[in-house]
This record gives C-alpha cells, sequence and structure tokens, in this order.
C-alpha cells in the first residue's frame, strides 16, 4: 500500500466504485440478514460456543497504554488542570507541539509475546479473547487498508490483530475484536483546543494546525495528522481566559457521549464502515465488541451487522457463529446480539445470554495501580464470575498490558489463582445454563451499567446454581466458618426443588459428602481440605434438578 496516500483519497476512490448503502451485500455472502433492526432481531440467535464459553479475556492494549497513566490519556492530555495534562507537559513536553500523535509513535510493543500470554490466558481458563482493535484515539491495531494512521505505519510497525488471532486460534479459543473508534469524531476535538492560562494561552494544540504537508522528513511523512484527529468537528472558541471556563465548555460540548454520525463530517463514517468491514473480512473475528449504545453510527452500524452476520454464515458452511456486543440496548432490539454491561451486574436471571465486561484495574495501563496494588484479587474475579453465570451471562476480563507489551507481576499471580480455582471448578461453569433461581443469600448485587462499585463483596453465604446434564451446582462464594454449607433454597419441601436428593460432591473429587436435610436447609459438610477457598462448588444429583 502507497501510506502517502491520505484517507481522504483512499474513500474517494473506493466511492467511485461503491456507495456506502451497498456495503452490506457486497460480500459474496448468503443474504439472511438485512441492515436493519428488524431483520437483525427477527433472524439472531447467540451461538452456543458463546453460552459454552462463559469466560474470555480482553487485551485493552492500545498507544494509551505508553505512558502507564490509566485511561482516557489521549484526551485529557490536551486539557489544562487535568493531572494527566501536567504528565505530558512534564514528560513529553507541550500538546502544541507534542500531540498525541507523537505517543502514538512511541508505542513499540518491543516485550510483546502474545503466544506467552495466551499460555497464560488459557491456563487461566478463558475460551474465548478480545483483541482491541482500535480505540477513541483512531488509531487501527492492524493491517487497515482505508486508514493509513495504523500500526504498520506508527509504533510498533505491524501487524497486532494478526498476531493475536495466530496465537488465539492456535490454542482453540475464539477469537474477538473490539472496535471504540466511532466516538473518535467528537471525543478527540480538545486536540483543536488552547491554553486558557499561562505563557502559551491561546495558542491551538497540535491537531488544529498540522497539514500532511508538515510532515516532510519526519516519521509521519506522508500522512495527514487531520485524518488522525478527525477533522474540526465541535473546535472551542476562542476567548477563554481560566482553566474553570475551559472545563465547562469541554463538559458541556465535547464531553458528550455521541452515538450519531456526525452531521457535518460524512468522511468519518464512511471511513468507520470502510475499517470495520475491513477488520471483519480480513480476520473473520468471532465477536466483535462496539463501545457504543446499540450499534454505532446509525445506519453505517446496521450495515456493519448484517454484513458481519451473514459473512459469518458464509464462513461456517450456512452456520452463524458471529456475537456482536453493545451496550444499553432497548428492549425491543436487545435480541439482535448481545447485550454488554459495562462494569455492571444483573440482578436476576436474564432470558437471554448477555455480558459483562470489566478490568483488573484501569482500561489502560495504570503504573499507579500496580504500585499500590489494587487490582482487583482474583477473588472478586471468580466470586463474579459464579454470580454472572448463575444469570445467564459470560464474564470478559480485562488484564492491563504495558505499553511495551508485558504484564506485570501483580497480574500473574492473579491469573494464577485464577487458573488453580478454575482448573477444579470449570465443571461448574463451562456449558452450564441457570437454574430455576440464579441463588440465594444476604448481599445484593445492583444491576446496570457502572454497578460493580455499588455493591458489597460476596461472601461465603451467598450461592449460585447453574445447571448441566442433569447435574445441579451449588457454589458457595467463599468458606463457610465452620465447613458446613447451608442452603435454604434446597431445604425438605422446598417449592423450589421439592425432589430427592441422591448424591452430593466436591467438584473436582469423586467421593460423596455427608449431608443432611430438613425444613430449614440442605447442610453439606465440606472437605477440610477445601478449606480457605476462593470459592467452593458442589454437584447434587438427584430428582431436585
Amino acid at each position: 500500500m502507497n501510506h502517502k496516500l491520505s484517507r481522504r483519497s483512499l474513500l474517494q476512490a473506493t466511492a467511485a466504485t461503491m456507495g456506502t448503502a451497498s456495503l452490506a451485500s457486497a460480500h459474496a455472502a448468503p443474504t439472511t440478514f438485512k441492515p436493519n433492526w428488524d431483520s437483525l432481531v427477527d433472524n439472531y440467535r447467540t451461538p452456543d460456543w458463546f453460552r459454552d464459553a462463559k469466560f474470555g479475556i480482553w487485551a485493552h492494549w492500545g498507544a494509551q497504554c505508553v505512558p502507564e497513566m490509566g485511561d482516557w490519556y489521549g484526551r485529557r492530555m490536551y486539557i489544562q488542570g487535568n493531572w494527566q495534562y501536567d504528565h505530558h507537559v512534564r514528560t513529553y513536553g507541550h500538546p502544541t507541539k507534542v500531540g498525541f500523535m507523537e505517543i502514538q509513535n512511541l508505542w513499540k510493543a518491543e516485550n510483546w509475546n502474545p503466544d506467552e500470554l495466551l499460555d497464560l490466558y488459557v491456563k487461566a481458563g478463558a475460551r474465548y479473547f478480545v483483541a482491541m482493535a482500535n480505540h477513541h484515539d483512531n488509531l487501527d491495531a492492524f493491517n487497515s487498508r482505508y486508514h493509513p494512521w495504523n500500526t504498520l505505519r506508527v509504533g510498533p510497525r505491524r501487524d497486532l490483530i494478526a498476531g493475536w488471532e495466530k496465537a488465539a486460534r492456535a490454542r482453540g479459543l475464539r477469537f474477538g475484536v473490539s472496535n471504540h473508534a466511532a466516538h473518535a469524531w467528537h471525543w478527540f476535538q480538545p486536540a483543536y483546543a488552547y491554553d486558557a492560562e499561562g505563557p502559551l494561552a491561546g495558542q491551538r494544540y497540535d491537531a488544529y494546525h498540522l497539514t500532511q504537508a508538515d510532515g516532510k522528513g519526519k516519521w509521519w511523512e506522508g500522512l495527514d495528522p487531520q485524518d488522525l484527529y478527525t477533522g474540526r468537528n465541535i473546535v472551542m472558541p476562542d476567548g477563554f481566559k481560566t482553566v474553570r471556563s475551559v472545563e465547562a465548555w469541554q463538559q458541556s460540548e465535547t464531553a458528550h457521549w455521541d452515538e450519531k454520525p456526525p452531521i457535518h463530517n460524512p468522511a468519518f463514517t464512511r471511513s468507520w464502515l470502510l475499517r470495520c468491514r475491513d477488520l471483519i473480512d480480513s480476520y473473520k473475528p468471532d465477536l466483535v465488541y462496539f463501545d457504543n449504545h446499540a450499534l454505532p453510527l446509525g445506519q453505517a452500524g446496521l450495515d456493519i451487522a448484517a454484513h458481519y452476520y451473514n459473512a459469518s454464515m458464509a464462513w461456517n458452511g450456512g452456520k452463524l457463529e458471529a456475537v456482536i456486543n453493545c451496550k444499553v440496548m432497548p428492549e425491543e432490539w436487545r435480541p439482535a446480539l448481545v447485550e454488554d454491561v459495562e462494569r455492571g451486574f444483573r440482578e436476576g436471571i436474564e432470558p437471554r445470554p448477555w455480558q459483562t465486561d470489566t478490568c483488573l484495574g484501569d482500561w489502560h495501563y495504570s503504573r499507579g495501580i500496580f504500585e499500590n496494588h489494587q487490582y482487583k484479587p482474583a477473588s472478586t474475579v471468580i466470586h463474579r464470575l459464579c454470580d454472572i453465570v448463575s444469570k445467564n451471562g459470560n464474564l470478559l476480563l480485562s488484564v492491563p498490558v504495558r505499553g511495551d507489551g508485558s504484564i506485570d507481576s501483580d497480574e500473574r499471580k492473579i491469573l494464577q489463582d485464577i487458573a488453580t480455582w478454575m482448573a477444579r471448578n470449570g465443571e461448574a461453569i463451562y456449558g452450564t445454563r441457570p437454574w430455576r433461581i440464579h441463588g440465594e443469600g444476604p448481599t445484593k448485587v445492583s444491576g446496570g451499567m457502572f454497578s460493580e462499585g455499588n455493591s458489597m463483596p460476596l461472601t461465603a453465604e451467598d450461592i449460585r446454581f447453574t445447571t448441566k446434564d442433569g447435574v445441579l451446582y451449588a457454589i458457595s462464594l467463599g468458606w463457610p466458618r465452620d465447613g458446613k454449607l447451608r442452603i435454604s433454597t434446597l431445604a425438605e419441601g422446598s417449592a423450589l426443588a421439592p425432589g430427592a436428593i441422591e448424591n452430593i460432591q466436591a467438584v473436582g473429587s469423586p467421593d460423596s459428602l455427608d449431608f443432611t436435610r430438613n425444613h430449614r436447609w440442605l447442610e453439606v459438610k465440606l472437605p477440610q481440605g477445601l478449606a480457605g477457598a476462593i470459592a467452593v462448588a458442589i454437584r447434587i444429583r438427584g430428582t431436585v434438578i
């Protein structure tokens, strides 16, 4: 590819032979799915592989991991008064001269070993793996034919998605990609702003003035910064004199989470559509995660969804194996895909499969979280997994990756602890389905997006149920103080479990456990060898199922 060809030229050449409206049908694939909600709702069914997998790991990895300052660095480094702006000025220089495109080129991935990482993730029990293909900073981590700002030209100088895909598929994992770039058009607008105070007050940041011609003789020669920063969509007016006034304007004008296409920048939507289709066709993912409320960018999102589902059927002999994740879905559209609940839960069993995505720390690597040992421990991950699975959901867990492609020692220890538990107890997780109720216990779990912070830690008194192949699994989310598991839902005469209990075993052991059943509860004496376990799973056989 000639990297000196700008995105606008590529789009013009493409438009000459293909209109936006025809993209969904351009692939030589079945046309079961049409690019409208009625067709997606009527024809989509969640594939069994996803329902059985239950646990996935995500590499939410991009150039914003380079500063090791956590989330949204590429935006906040342009907001005077923000601590990430202060860090950027101290460490890299002022954003009038050193913008985020320079940080993207510092992303070298020099210690990235996808095979070694995927070995860890498989051992930890992941059945699918998701890699971030782009974030709001608009850099594609793959061999993007329609966007020269990609990791073959910038930063790592290699196709990261291809590397992840090869490693994942070699280990039998389902492979997914996440696409966050639909928000770049408004998320990146602070790059066109300026300092309100200080010696450089009023001087616009790099995005405002850089053009392709400015790259001559530089590392980015042939690239147009406006293709990266998306153009002047919501530019801050002149005249602000205080940081506080700028912050107020940012919050009112550019901090909104806009799902619509930019009206005055249709080229952005066309570019996103071409890039997303290219990603799907080139890597044939089993899952595509969109960081959007419903599908991104209006009709463009519908075009992509229909194209992806039809392409999946073509790849798989007429069988649909594709999963799309989106967030905050209206009830009438939920059957069209698998809804994702970011950093949140459900209060009860959902009739349709769903997913929680969460992270051990910040989405983008934060050295402060590591140094202060503030990651979610393995116990929290396991307890949430059990809760989510009991309610017909999956857990997608992000393990933060440094800019160099490595993970730290705390993360490795957490993965090892998860691996130990899953090796013994995975039987109660994989391939299971919800029982009549999700569980019992005193701890209230809040539902909805970002609800994990509102929920108290789960305890040994909290029990979660799953079922598979005629077996009921009960999982105590901790070790009972006296070593006896008591389950009131399974008491003698229970309306939910009126049948008989014939045999109980600890998962991972063939030995039968002693139990008694009365009108208060089922009481099971647990093996002392499991004392102190993160969670204890038992298998129950009988006619109670």
